[in-house]
């Protein structure tokens, strides 16, 4: 990724050939054009690449670019050659792999040119001409004029031409081919720390009024695919043996709930194992930034991402500002270890809730919210309890230093921390649980109870079954609770007290007093004695802080006992699945998250939404709703519902070191912080708030429409109510975000597009869609994508493995762009579309529709059923079978 004022500038060579000699008098030249590099320290020809093979018409004008890596260590002294070839054959279109083979069989030779890249940024007037020879050293193809451009920069005059020393043999050839070298200077790219491994396409389209616009691809690699999935391992790691740490820490219980007790610790610690496991494997790899398709069901990489990459589009037109467009794409988050027999997380997770509920007859039952509540006490109480500790320190060293400005500020925050603790203990789950915790003790007799001791142990699992409400002990003082919170607050109001009084004699001490008093005041005022009598106020507040918290952690802990015992086995299952989902979710989002920031640093309007309101994630899935993928989605969403949980926070780097500039998350499994590190002159310009730690929101939503013949076959025979659900629930997610948005930044603030639909309107138009009964509405995608980018989102476009599906939605996008916002000439839309997908795996490809462009296809070959006809013939039942099976099959292919 380069992002608009990066100190790396890179610098396009641009040769121009035209008029190349044809070997046929009946034949249009087959041009290729070979790139190789002389090391001037080892002094050997090394083959670097070559374009892809041209189409023979008169005027090609689309070539691949060809990409010099960070990696290679180019100098001003290396030499580049630029050989031209007449292909004979088409058929070798793996030429830019094994070119060498290839030529030698299919080409006959042009011509040859030869300079440095110290001649190349040496040349004056931006232009280099070079001499194109044959292999006799004899100039036969005329002469080659090097146009170099630097990014920003574009020609506006034709390309000088290249007349032939045989002009009866002339074939009119042009094209170019574009070669960039990266210049680097002293200063570090942000970039290098996150995104590696770039892959970078040049092309060279027409525009409506015949200039030309420079397009550039570029694909990376993101570090944070193994990053962020180890990093989240670690922090389960950590919490479930918390867990642990505080089951142990429940004190006697009853035989009866000790069992219990013991059965949930020996799962977690089975979790723990697991996950100990896996992340030991994926410290042994080394040097992968990414997961391929082919590994989305082994098992030590299922908390990864696959195929998560940056892709960004960089366009620069005749007269106008660079343009710059970026998509991340990404396999579906889904545990493709674990299958989806039994469907994904939604079906799995509603299933269980309600079996749940029915079963529970070994322990009492707290609803999802009520365990949400838990989680959520036991997480603020971790927070403010080191919190208000450390304020007390500073309110004392304030005292102690008769700071009357220290004493004040340290007392407010204290003030206000203490108070939100207190809010959060009033909540009657943490009174009701403390109830039933002590019924679970041993010794304890409910009232219904009339028999002997030994009997009521005897007895004590019929008197557990599940229930609804707490069981109330009459001789356990239900108002214990309410004197212990209420005691923080009265201690917090005698320090404010106590404060009050001291800054009170302190004003008075400071009025004019007689000269036989002021020995007498300086004895009773030295800066000793605020310490002395704050002291003893303070420490009884941090030990009645401590003396909740201790009740409550147990009492919250309890509840989590309870969910945890009625979900064996099955609920510990589920929260791996949920791991691992969320996992994979939260690296894409983390990746895109710093692509956004990187590529938003000098803009004021981003940076101003960023900390007002946040930034929505549109995430672009293409998976129908029948069969696996049908549990892929399911998956997905949970996991991108799942991040709401995220928030991102800016912070300073300890150095400009690549290692320190690396995102880190912290956190437990309801709420993470990935804290993104900057360096500190790029931190310094940042709003204030940002600055602050201002903690800032992401906004997921996901948008489905299955494309592929699997979804024909869902919308004829199976159910899409899955698909509508979700859209109609984030539509009104995104819907919400805009009004937010528009409340708290001016919309000033947003990007500018040249077609100036309102965003009104567009939600207007999702909405329609988004309710409308049309069979693969590609509109919804159209659409949401487009309000995404006005709105500055980041936007990410996922299938199952992200290869095929994916890079055929994004090229479309991509050409689209071009044609809305850069006028690409219609009449070469499609063939700018063939071009960026001529390297695209084949693979399953759905059908996509422009609305200005017409159909736009690229299909593979269907695959061939064999079903053995002979062994059908023997049943008239399997025939019928056969039969239907072929016809849905025809139905889905020719829909």
């Amino acid at each position: 990724m380069l992002p608009v004022g990066s100190p790396f500038l890179p610098v396009f060579l641009c040769v121009a050939c035209n008029d190349l000699v044809a070997s046929g008098r009946d034949r249009k030249p087959n041009a290729l054009v070979q790139v190789a590099v002389i090391d001037p320290h080892k002094q050997h020809l090394v083959s670097h690449a070559c374009t892809e093979i041209v189409e023979a018409n008169k005027d090609p004008l689309f070539l691949t670019g060809v990409t010099f890596p960070s990696e290679y260590p180019a100098s001003p002294e290396t030499l580049v050659k630029l050989s031209v070839y007449d292909a004979k054959d088409k058929t070798q279109e793996s030429v830019s792999k094994h070119f060498l083979l290839c030529m030698c069989v299919c080409s006959s030779f042009l011509g040859s040119a030869t300079f440095s890249v110290g001649d190349l940024l040496r040349a004056k007037d931006e232009r280099l001409t070079l001499s194109l020879r044959s292999s006799d050293g004899v100039c036969t193809a005329g002469t080659v004029v090097v146009s170099r451009l630097k990014m920003g920069e574009m020609e506006e005059v034709d390309v000088d031409q290249i007349t032939t020393d045989i002009p009866s043999q002339k074939v009119r050839w042009f094209g170019v081919l574009l070669l960039f070298f990266t210049l680097f200077s002293p200063s570090l790219c942000l970039s290098l720390a996150v995104f590696k491994n770039p892959v970078c396409k040049v092309y060279r389209f027409q525009t409506v009024d015949s200039k030309w616009m420079l397009v550039r691809e570029q694909m990376e690699e993101c570090t944070l695919s193994f990053s962020i999935p180890k990093q989240l391992l670690a922090l389960y790691i950590q919490e479930d043996m918390s867990r642990v740490q505080d089951l142990k820490e429940l004190g006697d219980l009853s035989p009866h709930w000790d069992n219990l007790r013991k059965e949930v610790m020996t799962r977690y610690a089975g979790i723990i194992s697991s996950y100990q496991e896996t992340l030991a494997e994926m410290d042994k790899i080394n040097g992968c930034s990414f997961k391929p398709s082919c590994c989305k069901a082994q098992k030590s990489l299922e908390f990864i991402p696959i195929n998560l990459h940056t892709q960004r589009m960089r366009v620069t037109c005749p007269k106008k500002t660079d343009a710059f467009y970026d998509i991340i794409t990404v396999g579906a988050p889904a545990a493709h270890f674990q299958g989806f027999k039994g469907g994904g997380l939604h079906r799995l997770l509603s299933r269980y809730e309600a079996e749940k509920k029915s079963t529970a007859y070994q322990c009492i039952y707290y609803s999802p919210e009520h365990t949400a509540k838990a989680q959520e006490v036991l997480s603020i109480m971790s927070l403010l309890q080191p919190l208000i500790t450390r304020l007390v320190d500073q309110l004392l060293q304030a005292a102690h230093e008769h700071s009357s400005p220290g004493l004040r500020d340290a007392l407010k925050h204290l003030s206000d921390k203490t108070e939100q603790f207190v809010h959060t203990l009033k909540d009657e789950l943490v009174k009701s649980a403390l109830l039933a915790l002590h019924a679970a003790q041993p010794g304890y007799v409910s009232k219904n109870q009339k028999s002997t001791p030994a009997q009521s142990q005897h007895q004590e699992p019929l008197s557990l079954k599940h229930q609804d409400t707490i069981p109330h002990h009459k001789e356990y003082d239900e108002e214990e609770w309410d004197r212990l919170w209420a005691n923080v607050a009265k201690c917090l109001n005698c320090v404010i007290a106590m404060v009050d009084k001291l800054q009170e004699e302190d004003n008075t001490k400071q009025d004019p007093v007689p000269e036989h008093q002021l020995a007498d005041v300086i004895t009773s005022h030295n800066p000793g004695d605020w310490r002395e009598q704050l002291c003893p106020l303070v420490t009884r507040l941090k030990d009645c802080v401590m003396e909740v918290v201790e009740k409550a952690k147990r009492a919250m802990t309890f509840v989590l006992l309870q969910e945890a015992a009625c979900s064996i086995p099955q609920g510990f299952l589920l929260q791996q699945r949920r791991d691992i989902v969320f996992s994979q979710a939260l690296a894409a989002l983390a990746c895109g998250f710093v692509m956004r920031l990187y590529a938003g640093m000098q803009d004021k309007g981003f940076l101003r939404q960023l900390h007002l309101v946040g930034l929505v994630a549109q995430f672009e899935s293409l998976l129908s709703t029948y069969s696996e993928e049908f549990g892929m989605l399911e998956d997905m969403e949970v996991g991108i519902s799942d991040l709401q949980r995220v928030m991102f926070k800016i912070t300073e780097a300890k150095s400009d070191d690549l290692s320190d500039l690396q995102p880190l998350v912290c956190g437990r499994r309801d709420h993470f912080t990935v804290e993104v590190p900057l360096p500190k002159l790029v931190f310094h310009t940042l709003p204030e708030e940002i600055k602050e730690g201002k903690l800032l929101r992401v906004f997921p939503v996901l948008f489905n429409v299955g494309i592929n013949e699997q979804q024909t076959i869902a919308e004829r025979f199976g159910d899409i109510s899955l698909q509508e659900r979700i859209n109609q629930k984030n539509f009104e997610t995104l819907e919400a975000y805009y009004k937010s948005l528009s409340e708290k930044v001016p919309l000033e603030c947003l990007p500018c597009f040249q077609t100036q639909t309102d965003i009104k309107e567009l939600l207007e138009t999702l909405g329609q869609n988004v309710v409308a009964k049309k069979k693969k509405n590609v509109e919804i995608l159209w659409t949401a994508g487009t309000i995404c980018r006005r709105l500055n989102g980041i936007r990410f476009t996922s299938c199952k493995s992200a290869k095929d599906r994916t890079s055929m939605s994004v090229t479309l996008e991509q050409c689209a762009l071009l044609r809305d916002e850069h006028q690409l000439s219609k009449d070469f839309f499609v063939r700018a579309l063939d071009c960026m997908r001529s390297r695209l795996t084949q693979g399953d490809i759905g059908q996509w529709e422009d609305p200005e462009a017409g159909a736009v296809t690229e299909n593979k070959p269907a695959s061939r059923h064999f079903y053995p006809i002979a062994l059908l013939l023997v049943s008239s039942h399997l025939l019928v079978v056969w039969l239907i099976l072929s016809l849905v099959f025809l139905l889905a292919k020719y829909q």
